[in-house]
C-alpha cells in the first residue's frame, strides 16, 4: 500500500518537476539571449517572434501595476491559489488531478518568477500581419492548456445526478 501511494506521489511530483523545468531552461534560455544580443527582437516566422517582454501583472500582462504594494498583494494572492490548487491536486484523481497539476506546474513557474525577479519574462510573441496576440511564456502555456483540460473534463466527465438515472 505505502509502496503505491509512494509511486503515484512520485510521478505526480514527476509531472509538477518535469514542467517547471521545461520553464525555467526556456526562460533562462531567453534571458541569456537577450543579454548576449543586448535585448531580445527574433523573428522566426511569419507568425512568431521571441521578444523579451517583463510581465509584472497576471496571465498575458493583465493588471499590470508599478506599484510596489499591489504587485505584493497580487503575488501572495497567486500563492494563496497555488496552495488551494494544492490541496485540490491532493484531493482528486484521474484526468482531473493530472490538469491540475499542470496548471499548478506552470503557475509554479512564474511565481518562481514574480519572486525572484520581482516580475515574469514573457517572450513568445504570436501574431497575424499587425494583430498580435498577448506575449507570453512557456508557463503560461500549460496553465492555458491545463485550465482547457480541466474545461473538457467538466463538459464530458462530470455526470449529474439526473444523467446517471438514464
Amino acid at each position: 500500500m505505502y509502496k503505491r501511494i509512494f509511486t503515484k506521489n512520485l510521478l505526480n511530483l514527476t509531472i509538477v518537476v518535469i514542467i517547471f523545468l521545461i520553464d525555467r531552461l526556456s526562460k533562462n534560455y531567453i534571458l541569456e539571449l537577450s543579454e548576449l544580443q543586448n535585448g531580445l527582437d527574433i523573428y522566426l516566422n511569419p507568425y512568431i517572434n521571441l521578444y523579451l517582454i517583463w510581465n509584472k501583472g497576471i496571465a498575458f500582462g493583465l493588471l499590470s501595476f508599478n506599484n510596489n504594494f499591489t504587485y505584493h498583494i497580487v503575488t501572495v494572492l497567486i500563492a494563496i491559489i497555488i496552495s488551494i490548487m494544492l490541496i485540490a491536486v491532493i484531493k482528486t484523481d484521474g484526468f482531473k488531478k493530472y490538469s491540475l497539476l499542470i496548471v499548478l506546474s506552470g503557475a509554479l513557474g512564474n511565481i518562481f518568477d514574480r519572486i525572484y525577479y520581482s516580475a515574469v519574462p514573457d517572450f513568445i510573441d504570436i501574431h497575424i500581419k499587425d494583430f498580435h496576440w498577448f506575449i507570453f511564456n512557456i508557463a503560461d502555456i500549460f496553465i492555458t492548456l491545463g485550465i482547457i483540460c480541466l474545461i473538457y473534463a467538466e463538459l464530458f466527465f462530470n455526470k449529474t445526478i439526473d444523467d446517471k438515472k438514464n
